[in-house]
């Protein structure tokens, strides 16, 4: 006689997130974990399984890592752009995104000695009226030299500025306020004859800040930008702080701290590594020049500003906060997953919403 079967044992139910798909034993653990993982659709993710990431590295482990999901893997292998991660359904969609993809090096300044007028301004070259794509953004390097008597104190020797279309629209040697010590020059390609009839650096911080107010009160950039233009740059406050200057933090896109750009420790890239991985070519092999590193800080901005996003945010909200605050822990421990997920923000500001026309610090 055969012996009965065991009654099926009730399996304790998991509370799955509906991003990045942990499992929990307990309701109250997934709405901890919710608070603290800030998922929206402004995180990269997995165009394959749909998994969010907290960075476009870590997404990039989960697609080709040791540990990769062999589905994600094979689709990735396949019909995957190695450059944004995208996915295409056919090889001619691949290919031809690619070329668009990834870019060539754009041709360096170089380091001719300056002539009488060291600094150029290009009028014309930005077209105040055009709204449409939202706030105008300037790309700015500055390459250091040393000072003080141990040679550490890094003094602005030299900036660029670019517009959108990878135009100069200002370009100095700059005279700093103290000797220089060490000319660093085999990053820097400078020597004392650069900086010999080099511009004073407060001449040089009025002209810069002459074109990102772009005639816009003080009062107005500090409220909500009005027609100042954005200052995009890779550890831009160091710049800043190279030439004296201040500038709105909202006001500022830095490819240096900006979070999916950043490695999963929050740790920043250098901008070397980010040009070469999500454009496709390699600077600062040698001499650093300001005109190339612009354009590449100019490049990345404009590539993660397109990211195609659903606009939850509204346009002028005043700070980033967590969606759960509004909600007691009780009221939240009854909302399913997807209700979850649909109050959480993202903790910080997606460069997708600067292709509006607003920008709110």
């Amino acid at each position: 006689m055969e012996a009965a079967p065991d009654p099926p044992r009730n399996l304790p139910t998991r509370h799955k997130c509906p991003a990045c798909y942990k499992q929990f034993k307990r309701k109250n653990h997934l709405v901890e974990h919710m608070k603290i993982s800030f998922h929206s659709v402004h995180q990269p993710k997995c165009a394959v399984c749909q998994k969010h990431c907290k960075s476009f590295e870590s997404l990039r482990v989960h697609l080709t890592g040791p540990l990769a999901k062999e589905n994600c893997l094979t689709v990735f292998s396949e019909q995957g752009c190695n450059h944004c991660l995208k996915i295409f359904d056919n090889p001619d969609s691949l290919s031809n995104h690619k070329e668009a993809c990834c870019l060539s090096a754009p041709a360096p300044l170089g380091t001719t000695l300056p002539c009488a007028e060291s600094e150029k301004k290009i009028s014309g070259v930005v077209d105040l009226n055009d709204t449409a794509r939202g706030p105008q953004a300037v790309a700015m390097d500055c390459e250091m030299v040393g000072g003080g008597s141990d040679e550490t104190l890094d003094l602005c020797a030299r900036v660029c500025l670019v517009d959108a279309d990878e135009n100069v629209i200002f370009h100095a040697y700059v005279q700093p306020l103290i000797p220089v010590t060490n000319y660093r020059y085999e990053i820097t390609g400078l020597t004392e004859e650069h900086l010999k009839d080099a511009v004073p650096l407060n001449e040089v911080r009025d002209k810069i800040l002459e074109i990102l107010y772009n005639g816009e009160s003080i009062s107005r950039l500090r409220l909500d930008g009005g027609k100042a233009r954005l200052l995009v740059g890779h550890n831009i406050k160091h710049d800043l702080d190279s030439l004296r200057m201040n500038y709105p933090d909202h006001m500022l896109r830095d490819t240096a701290n900006y979070r999916p750009l950043m490695k999963t420790n929050l740790v920043s890239h250098s901008l070397k590594y980010l040009t070469k991985t999500y454009l496709g070519y390699d600077i600062q092999s040698g001499v650093h020049d300001p005109y190339e590193d612009s354009v590449s800080v100019m490049r990345l901005y404009k590539k993660f500003c397109q990211q195609d996003h659903h606009q939850l945010e509204e346009i002028g909200y005043q700070k980033i906060s967590n969606g759960f605050d509004s909600y007691k822990s009780k009221e939240l421990e009854k909302m399913n997953p997807s209700e979850l997920y649909e109050i959480s923000r993202s903790n910080y500001r997606c460069w997708c919403l600067d292709l509006r026309q607003n920008v709110q610090p």
